[in-house]
């Protein structure tokens, strides 16, 4: 068994016994891998063991891959996008879960291409993180219904760092109830939580997880 086997097999199977745990259905969440620094061949390598879903911080990164792979993986922009690099975004990519402000939202619906974003937003106000608070969050709702091609599915977060999974989970919780607020406030049905990387998946799952971004605990440490 090869080392990349192995990864998948103990991720799956973590990502089973939370599922299990919450009273959760396995096939309510979504493995994303997160595939920063991992090249062509890795990529094949994980389609190889049934990865389908592929998540890409860097637009320049993720084209050449793209373009290699052809039709087949489902790509999720999982970075933060400049504003210069968001006329790539719909060609490119099915899923962007880095959505902050509503100049992208406005940028992306323009392409008239499908496209599935969701909103980050950063629950723990921390000044280095991107992503918009909860009133920015209710400000860009309010306006979604202009939008034609842009199809909003759900919210984003990534908690502060801590070696200890518990201490994130209190900010998975809370994005699940703010999922449940906006979408009775403004009469939406968003589905989608992204949240949870190798550290602590297991817990974002038990919080309601739809999609997980692992990355390291996939493909090891990258430099």
């Amino acid at each position: 068994m090869t080392n990349l086997q192995e990864s998948l097999r103990v991720v799956r199977d973590k990502m089973l016994a939370a599922c299990q745990k919450a009273g959760r259905a396995s096939d309510e969440v979504r493995l994303v891998a997160a595939t920063k620094k991992v090249d062509v061949e890795g990529l094949r390598d994980a389609m190889g063991q049934g990865v389908r879903d592929f998540g890409e911080n860097y637009v320049q990164e993720a084209r050449g891959k793209i373009e290699a792979l052809g039709p087949g993986p489902t790509w999720h922009m999982i970075g933060h996008v400049q504003a210069n690099k968001a006329k790539y975004i719909p060609r490119l990519f099915s899923y962007v879960h880095s959505v902050d402000r509503w100049e992208l939202v406005e940028e992306l619906d323009r392409y008239e291409k499908p496209l599935h974003v969701l909103f980050e937003v950063n629950l723990s106000g921390e000044p280095q993180k991107h992503g918009t608070d909860r009133d920015g969050l209710r400000a860009m709702l309010e306006r979604i219904g202009a939008l034609r091609f842009v199809r909003a599915v759900g919210l984003m977060t990534m908690p502060p760092m801590a070696d200890d999974p518990e201490k994130t989970r209190p900010y998975f919780s809370a994005l699940r109830d703010l999922l449940a607020e906006v979408n009775g406030e403004f009469r939406l049905a968003m589905t989608e939580l992204s949240m949870g990387m190798s550290s602590d998946y297991a817990a974002a799952i038990e919080e309601g997880a739809t999609m997980i971004r692992v990355g390291t605990a996939i493909f090891g440490e990258r430099s």
